[in-house]
């Protein structure tokens, strides 16, 4: 699902202290946002801030000293006519970086157009960097999933799985190894970028594992401050079944490593079968292991079958 959109006010006073801007125009405008459309239709929140362009409409358009020039190094008339011209993009906020002075056309333009316009000293490549940041998180896809989400030897894990099986439990253990809580039962998982999601906490259930037969722990309390993280990026699914479930919907060892698709990325997965007496932490922890020397270009499943296939020749 897609946030609210950003109102110019919003965006401006969310950077007030790190951009340093001042509002110089349009500043009627305050409640103008970004296209709806547009951010449906952007790949992701970075797609909505770039230089100006007369091809992307709908976005935020930043002016460095390229583009103002452009807008004023010409005949009067085609300085009226590139600066008209902005006004059919429609876009949500103008900016003035690298401590540029805006043109009195576009001040005019601004006023007549009600487009909230913004001039900072900071170099157009870091208003964008920042902007992008902070779209892509804003705009991002989001989902909630059922599940433990644990930071295990460095990398992101959401543990899921069937009803009954411990999964708390095994985050319990995890966490006593020395890995950390991310966030227990509900775990909001956004698309950051085309490539990437990122796993947060509900602040409601910040800090709390619930272990059936004890009730809520506050990790952080227990554990102390090494034992919980804020976020991290889904890099793999560890999902525990029962053994009637592997043997029907699963391969023993399945010739292509398994996927699962969230959000439109696939995500790495294994499957562990949960059985009495099986120490699911350490195998988790294999696991884990195991996809980061996959990740190195490790493939223990194809070297075996390539050494099967010399031993039969």
């Amino acid at each position: 699902m897609k946030p609210s959109v950003i109102s110019a006010d919003v965006l401006f006073e969310d950077h007030r202290s790190k951009l340093k801007w001042q509002w110089v125009a349009g500043l009627g405008a305050s409640e103008r946002r970004f296209d709806e459309v547009a951010v449906r239709e952007a790949r992701s929140g970075a797609d909505l801030v770039g230089y100006l362009n007369y091809i992307h409409p709908y976005r935020v358009q930043i002016l460095g000293p390229r583009e103002v020039a452009y807008l004023t190094n010409a005949t009067p008339e085609d300085c009226a006519r590139r600066i008209s011209r902005i006004v059919t993009l429609e876009p949500p906020v103008l900016i003035l970086a690298d401590g540029q002075v805006a043109p009195d056309a576009l001040l005019s333009m601004c006023e007549r157009a009600q487009i909230p316009m913004f001039s900072t000293d900071q170099s157009s490549a870091f208003v964008i960097d920042v902007l992008r940041a902070y779209l892509s998180k804003h705009f991002a896809d989001r989902i909630t999933m059922h599940g433990v989400f644990m930071d295990i030897l460095g990398m992101g894990v959401l543990i899921t799985g069937e009803s009954g099986l411990g999964k708390s439990e095994l985050g319990l253990e995890l966490i006593s190894r020395g890995n950390g809580l991310v966030a227990d039962d509900a775990v909001d998982l956004y698309r950051i970028n085309q490539t990437t999601i990122e796993a947060r906490c509900p602040d409601l259930l910040q800090n709390l594992l619930e272990v059936r037969g004890i009730g809520l722990l506050d990790i952080r309390a227990i554990f102390g401050e090494t034992a919980v993280r804020r976020k991290m990026r889904l890099k793999l699914i560890v999902h525990l079944v029962r053994r009637e479930t592997l043997e029907r919907d699963y391969e023993r060892l399945p010739s292509e490593p398994l996927v699962q698709d969230i959000l439109g990325i696939p995500v790495r997965k294994v499957v562990i079968q949960v059985v009495a007496g099986r120490n699911i932490a350490v195998l988790v922890e294999a696991a884990v292991r195991n996809t980061i020397l996959q990740m190195r270009g490790i493939d223990t499943y194809q070297d075996f079958i390539d050494r099967q296939r010399r031993a039969m020749e």
